[in-house]
């Protein structure tokens, strides 16, 4: 499993910061792997809540389904799977000042042969998790 961390601040209240989060559908705009992210179902965000996202990291095009899987206060949970990797995000928000305190976590499970590429995907990772640190931050700090 490859897992990669990043704890920030931004400007952005906790009451602004986690229903935008909990909508994955807003990835598009802060996650610099995503080129696309549709809801699947309807109504508003809540556990269970469910959207097909399409990344491209390194080169390489994927699609997985992620599930908000907890919506607890400071604490969001989303899953995506596909049939090669599970990518549990995992986004803790808590008050800093006026704004937040961000702990954003991704663990990676890689499956078959997918497993192989773990160790360039480390690599991969750490540098994605330090771009979306960037691009996350600049976009909730503009909410």
């Amino acid at each position: 499993m490859t897992t990669v961390s990043r704890t920030f601040t931004v400007a952005a209240s906790p009451e602004v910061v986690v229903p935008y989060l909990a909508d994955f559908g807003n990835a598009e705009q802060w996650d610099p792997g995503t080129e696309r992210c549709v809801r699947e179902d309807s109504g508003p965000v809540r556990v269970g809540s469910s959207w097909h996202n399409t990344s491209k990291i390194a080169g390489i095009t994927t699609e997985l389904t992620y599930t908000l899987e907890q919506l607890a206060g400071d604490r969001i949970v989303l899953v995506g799977r596909n049939d090669t990797a599970t990518s549990t995000e995992t986004i803790e928000v808590t008050p800093d000042g006026t704004g937040s305190s961000i702990t954003y976590t991704n663990d990676l499970e890689l499956k078959g042969a997918a497993k192989l590429a773990a160790p360039l995907g480390k690599v991969v990772f750490e540098k994605l998790g330090n771009d979306t640190e960037k691009q996350l931050t600049e976009v909730l700090d503009r909410l």
